[in-house]
């Protein structure tokens, strides 16, 4: 059974010769300068986290830029290590995390999804169904035989999010990048998303907008500097969250 558990996590990110460390030790933007015995600086992201998450549940990541929200995301889906603690995620994990994740910009969108199905254990009888529902939902035409890398942003996101919900996960990830688009994209992915949604055992969603975490979420952790501030039902925490009008204020 699907299951999310994770145990006084903590991650810092060394600031010197940044520029020569790999994906799984570069400093996000994201944190709070701390510094070392040895007077190294370093980003200290996240602090002392500890939650769990059962199956069914529902639960939604908000906090001002910077509070650690998109760090947390690549921990459970296994991107950064953690400084401390651990994290332990039970059940396959489907990630929208980045629009160009796991993605080869010098492959074609087609190479990418074969690619894609190859990775993700997809049965040889069914690549050739996913082959077209994300062909059909991306909608590139000629350029699903392009390479990736001449596509336009807006090509790239609707090949990135057809790849990224085109195998259904136990424990889904999103970051919410996956608003990008125009208007005919978002309607069309709000669809496939909420199929999505509905299928997996655990949604952890990352977003600024109330009315997405009062739809979909049925528990939040508010992140602030790092560290949870509040962990609790939804209407709850948006309630302590959202600024409130100053009294009178709606009278002018």
């Amino acid at each position: 059974m699907a299951r999310i558990d994770v145990q006084t996590l903590s991650i810092a990110f060394p600031l010197r010769h940044a520029d020569t460390l790999g994906l799984r030790q570069r400093p996000p933007t994201e944190g709070r300068l701390t510094s070392s015995l040895h007077g190294s600086l370093g980003v200290r992201a996240l602090h002392d986290i500890s939650f769990t998450v059962q199956a069914g549940e529902r639960l939604g990541l908000i906090g001002s830029n910077g509070a650690g929200k998109t760090t947390l995301l690549r921990a459970l889906a296994g991107v950064y290590e953690p400084t401390d603690g651990r994290v332990r995620v039970t059940g396959k994990i489907g990630a929208l995390l980045d629009q160009t994740l796991g993605m080869n910009m010098e492959l074609t969108g087609r190479e990418n999804i074969r690619l894609r199905a190859m990775i993700a254990g997809v049965p040889a009888r069914q690549r050739t169904e996913m082959e077209q529902d994300v062909e059909a939902f991306a909608d590139l035409g000629t350029f699903m035989d392009l390479p990736v890398q001449t596509y336009s942003s807006g090509m790239v996101v609707r090949l990135a999010f057809g790849l990224a919900t085109a195998i259904q996960p136990h424990v889904l990830l999103m970051d919410e990048w996956f608003m990008a688009g125009d208007a005919t994209f978002r309607h069309r992915a709000r669809n496939r998303l909420e199929n999505l949604v509905r299928g997996a055992d655990i949604l952890v969603l990352s977003s600024h907008m109330a009315d997405i975490m009062a739809t979909w979420c049925t528990r939040l952790i508010w992140l602030e500097e790092g560290r949870i501030r509040m962990d609790g039902p939804t209407q709850q925490v948006l309630h302590a969250y959202l600024p409130r009008p100053a009294p009178g204020a709606e009278h002018g």
